[in-house]
């Protein structure tokens, strides 16, 4: 199935709004998906015989730069017995407020390995996954301040008397 096919299937199904866009200049086009169905699309890909994304192999959360105030979540789908490859993508505005933290819905309801994938996100960008089982730091400490991969994270000079 294309690319092309998936992107026509998603539309059948869930109608034309569930895509907000796709980007097809990269090495992989993606498919650019309104953020609160990202679990119903990954369960579709995954349940629907034509397709079978059957395994994410990867989770990457995204933060856009301290101008876009933007945060999002990659995912890359593969279908093992159709040897297919596909990207998703979703995104939201957000201020860099750490208080209140970007929110988008989780899929390890869909793909369990998305638990660690999605807590990794957590840890370092602050991006919380709404309905995650699990939802805590993976890398660093519990009292760990801040999320290093942010944009404008500002690096402590110590931590608990030892200089890092």
């Amino acid at each position: 199935m294309s690319f092309k096919e998936v992107k026509q299937l998603l539309i059948e199904q869930f109608g034309e709004e569930i895509i907000v866009g796709e980007e097809t200049t990269g090495l992989q086009p993606a498919l650019l998906i309104v953020p609160d169905r990202i679990a119903d699309v990954c369960l579709e890909l995954r349940n629907n015989p034509a397709t079978y994304f059957d395994f994410l192999a990867c989770i990457t959360g995204m933060d856009y730069g301290t101008t876009a105030n933007r945060f999002g979540v990659v995912y890359h789908l593969s279908s093992i017995p159709y040897q297919m490859q596909l990207t998703l993508k979703i995104s939201r505005e957000h201020t860099r407020n750490t208080d209140n933290l970007p929110v988008f819905p989780t899929v390890s309801n869909v793909y369990k390995t998305a638990e660690w994938h999605e807590r990794e996100a957590f840890d370092l960008l602050g991006i919380y996954f709404e309905g995650h089982p699990d939802l805590r730091r993976i890398l660093l400490p519990d009292d760990w301040e801040g999320y290093p991969l942010r944009k404008d994270y500002q690096a402590a000079e110590y931590y608990k008397g030892i200089k890092i």
